[in-house]
């Protein structure tokens, strides 16, 4: 049985939302060292093969964010570059990597990459919504060869941009207008 069919019995409310914590310390891990993780959670995809606008279809669970395991694919065979172009575009890194934690010790387990998805080839792409959280392990006993790394994948449009925005402006047009009603209330007792 897939998440998606346990997802389906699921009452309403509940979802697969793991902490950056819980994917490098439980899933990540686990693939790593081979432990059994629970079948039919996450699938294993190559996402240089795949466009992201396919990768809802992939996924064993309907929802808004998309996990896989992916083995990273070299550039070049002696080199750390990783090679993130697809049919359609490529993967770019955006800022710098952060640190995941271990919840017990404090001690650094893991890194997560962000990339943005582009359309054509660099250096004239065009940015969309695709975003993908690359987790990777950071621990020096583990093995080089062992090149999985988990990813989030989840499309932001601009709607969630503008609804964000709209609210901020909402907030702040709420916040002068209680201030200027707080300083009428003033002047008013004060004139009394």
């Amino acid at each position: 049985m897939g998440l998606r069919d346990i997802g389906a019995t699921l009452p309403p409310g509940f979802r697969f939302y793991p902490s950056d914590e819980e994917l490098v310390c439980h899933y990540l891990y686990k693939k790593i060292t081979n432990e059994e993780v629970l079948k039919g959670t996450l699938v294993e995809i190559d996402l240089h093969t795949c466009e992201p606008w396919q990768l809802p279809e992939v996924a064993k669970l309907n929802a808004s964010e998309w996990y896989f395991f992916s083995f990273r694919d070299r550039k070049y065979a002696t080199g750390y570059r990783t090679n993130r172009a697809t049919t359609t575009g490529y993967w770019k890194a955006t800022g710098k990597d952060r640190t995941v934690l271990d919840p017990v010790t404090r001690e650094i387990i893991g890194m997560r990459k962000t990339l943005v998805f582009y359309r054509n080839r660099a250096p004239n792409g065009i940015k969309t919504g695709w975003i993908m959280h690359e987790f990777r392990l950071e621990t020096p006993h583990m093995p080089p060869k062992e090149d999985w790394v988990l990813c989030r994948v989840f499309h932001k449009s601009k709607a969630d941009d503008t609804n964000k925005l709209m609210e901020v402006e909402l907030l702040v047009f709420y916040l002068y207008e209680g201030f200027v009603l707080a300083e009428k209330v003033k002047r008013r007792e004060g004139s009394m």
